[in-house]
Formats: C-alpha cells, structure tokens, sequence
C-alpha cells in the first residue's frame, strides 16, 4: 500500500538536489512539506495532514546523513596536496595509442615531481600531465583523434586510511561537499589510500577549504 513516507521519499529521492539540502541540514521543513502537500494528496486520493509530511521528510533526512556519512574507522589524514600547472587530454582508444603513451612517459619527469596520469576506458584513454609538456605531447599524439583539452588545472590530493576501500559513502561525502561550492570536477583518480581530484586552477581556494573542513570533521 502506498503510503505518505512511501511517496515523500519517492519525491526526495528523483531530485538530487532536495536530496542533497536534506542531507545537509539546510531545508525549511514546513515550508517544504507544504510544497508537497497537494501532489501528495492528489496521488492518494485523500487529504493529508501536514504533519504527517514533516515526521515523514524528518525520517528520511535521518537515513540519508546515515548512508551519506563514512562509517565509523574512516580517517582522513591532515595532509593536503596541491599540484598546478596540469592539463588533461582524452583521446581515442586504438593500439597505436599504447606507443605514443610510453613516449609520453619517458618526457614527464617523474622524479622531480611533474605529474602524469593515464586512465583508460573502454574506448578512450585520459592524460594528466604537467602542463608545460603539452605542445610536446600534441606532437607526440600526431595521427591520434584528441576529443577534448582541458588546460589550467591543479590536483588536490587526499591521503586516507587503509580502510578507504572498503569504507561505503566516502567519495558521496567529497563529492558532495565540492557541489556545494559549485567546484566542477574533471577527474577523480584512486589508489588504495588516496584520492586525486582534478579541478579548475579558479576553483582551487575553495576546494582547498573545503578539503580542510572535511579533514576537521575526519582526521586520524
């Protein structure tokens, strides 16, 4: 039977954002369930107390935070890392491919700190390199199909306990927090204690703060 907490959290749960100011704290909960009153009673045929809205809106805001918030364990180490100056390339899968990359690498000087990231799809392969190899690295894709440059980024690095892996919510709980800053997100690149994002050189102030008050919130 179709309940009243049945359809609030049908409506919650196909609008991301309702969704996300539910987690976050930041709804006015009457005037909210004064918004969903007549939809709500339209599709049960009956009247329904505003009440009964809000307790339900209340409870599903609860289970939210819940599941959006790492479990208990989850550490998040004080430590922040910033690289500047990256590009990022995505280019066209195709065997040929495989060669040019291995040049790529032996341009980017790993040991003095120039960054360089590849990722590969299905059929498209993403490079993250320091910037000022860029032309060279044009060059080196000659005869490759380049479906899109991206240029001025910065990395941001989070360095987390072991336990990342097996840890539900974590990447929810970032991602969410740089939406709230209206911070766009090129790349997310993981290994098995860190967490790299690749953002705009414009936004990096405001992901770099965000990052610390997340780091308040989870440190070790």
């Amino acid at each position: 039977m179709v309940t009243v907490s049945h359809l609030v959290k049908k409506i919650v749960d196909s609008r991301p954002a309702l969704q996300d100011s539910l987690i976050e704290d930041i709804v006015n909960y009457s005037s909210l369930a004064a918004r969903l009153q007549s939809g709500i009673e339209a599709e049960l045929g009956h009247s329904v107390k505003r009440s009964a809205i809000l307790m339900a809106l209340h409870r599903h805001a609860e289970g939210l935070r819940e599941k959006s918030n790492p479990k208990e364990g989850f550490a998040i180490n004080p430590e922040i890392v910033m690289k500047t100056d990256l590009c990022d390339l995505c280019i066209v899968k195709t065997p040929s491919a495989y060669d040019r990359i291995t040049e790529i690498y032996r341009l980017v000087d790993l040991e003095r700190g120039e960054t360089l990231n590849v990722i590969q799809g299905n059929y498209e392969i993403t490079i993250v390199a320091t910037q000022r190899h860029l032309d060279e690295i044009h060059n080196l894709l000659d005869g490759e199909k380049v479906l899109n440059v991206e240029t001025d980024l910065v990395s941001l690095t989070l360095s987390l306990s072991p336990d990342f892996l097996h840890t539900s919510g974590v990447m929810s709980l970032i991602t969410r927090k740089l939406s709230w800053e209206d911070i766009n997100i090129f790349e997310v690149i993981s290994t098995m204690t860190e967490l790299i994002f690749i953002i705009s050189e414009k936004d990096a102030v405001k992901a770099y703060n965000t990052f610390k008050e997340i780091i308040r919130e989870y440190s070790v």
